[in-house]
């Protein structure tokens, strides 16, 4: 057993089977107001995003399609992520081949997604959730990209190349919102992220 195994045997709150029955019955009963991940053994809530936070990720989406016709950001769609996919994460949007999570259930496998994005919400667990456990979780899954659109900071940071030992990933690059940054292959596009600033409070 790992570090990171042993690690999780002690400190999880509940097996992922548990928390997939509760995230099921919470789904209904909110109405799909709060949904729940499970990252490095707790469960997180993930709120219901604001009209500026929605606009970020249409914004994202928007541009894909016009450099990359071929993909589709999802969003909604739950991931099984960490090395041995005992975590489970509704990453805000999820950049994949055109119709690749087709049959698949509320939790997906990760293999052949290009990107996730997360963009910061106004609450008490960003800094713990999005700027830590995503990160180590995502690089551990072998997701080659990890986009955070920071609103605290002002701030868009790629992670890329994924450390699928250590959780993480090797290289991050942060930039100032009005900043021009590309995201590496296999995604392979730049983003001028000026009008950014417009969402932010």
């Amino acid at each position: 057993m790992t570090v990171m195994a042993e690690r999780m045997s002690r400190t999880s709150q509940m097996s992922v089977e548990e928390f997939e029955r509760i995230a099921v019955i919470a789904a209904k009963e909110t109405d799909d107001a709060v949904r729940f991940e499970f990252i490095g053994g707790r469960i997180g809530v993930k709120k219901v995003t604001d009209g500026d936070h929605n606009t970020i990720v249409m914004w994202l989406t928007r541009r894909c399609m016009q450099a990359r016709s071929d993909l589709d950001l999802y969003q909604g769609q739950g991931l099984r992520v960490e090395r041995y996919r005992e975590g489970r994460a509704r990453p805000d949007g999820i950049l994949a081949p055109e119709a690749h999570f087709a049959g698949h259930g509320d939790w997906a496998d990760p293999a052949g997604v290009l990107l996730v994005l997360e963009v910061t919400s106004y609450d008490s667990d960003t800094d713990l959730r999005d700027r830590q456990e995503k990160p180590a979780a995502y690089g551990e899954a072998g997701i080659p990209v990890y986009l955070l659109i920071d609103r605290d900071a002002c701030t868009v940071t790629v992670h890329s190349h994924p450390d699928r030992e250590d959780g993480g990933y090797r290289d991050t690059h942060t930039v100032k919102f009005g900043e021009k940054v590309t995201i590496p292959d296999p995604v392979g596009i730049e983003l001028d992220t000026e009008t950014l600033k417009n969402y932010v409070r």
